[in-house]
């Protein structure tokens, strides 16, 4: 005699049910890879067309001293970034850039979602005060819509370790 739920057709209903694992590892893939889509998108253009780094990037940076930072924040910007302007509007772009190849091809895809989480909380601090001071505490967060989310992705990349579905990583992993 069978114990109960061992015999032919309960073998059939588990391997005719998908694997919720399964299926959430490849949906996180496919959300990481669009997401990386995005940024290699948004950094290829700051990359290729100096037009970003050599006036752009300090229009933005400009309005970020003048008030939309945080106030702990704006000395940083100030007296670290805005005397090299050039150098850090490539750099977002070649940051951005990275961190989208990384996610589109998974290599790298968790030291790559820490960077990411912590390139958006930096743009959290440059961005804050953009709705204006003393309003409904939603509109600020309103506003940072965004780049919270994305955020949440990157942490939601790096504790799901999304580098092991259709990746590179997946790959290396598999091979040792």
């Amino acid at each position: 005699m069978q114990p109960a739920g061992t015999g032919v057709a309960a073998q059939r209903v588990e391997n005719s049910m998908p694997d919720q694992s399964s299926n959430l590892a490849k949906t996180t893939a496919a959300v990481r890879i669009a997401t990386g889509i995005l940024f290699v998108l948004f950094g290829e253009y700051k990359v290729v067309d100096p037009a970003f780094a050599h006036s752009g990037f300090q229009q933005y940076l400009q309005g970020y001293i003048q008030g939309a930072a945080l106030s702990c924040y704006r000395p940083l910007l100030a007296h670290l970034v805005l005397p090299h302007v050039v150098f850090f509007g490539y750099a977002v772009g070649v940051v951005e850039l990275l961190i989208g190849i990384s996610l589109v091809v998974g290599l790298w895809v968790r030291p790559a979602s820490i960077v990411g989480a912590l390139f958006l909380i930096n743009l959290v601090f440059a961005t804050w005060w953009e709705p204006g001071h003393g309003i409904a505490i939603w509109r600020y967060f309103g506003a940072e819509l965004d780049k919270i989310p994305l955020i949440f992705l990157f942490l939601i990349f790096y504790a799901a370790d999304a580098g092991r579905t259709w990746s590179l990583d997946g790959v290396l992993h598999r091979r040792a």
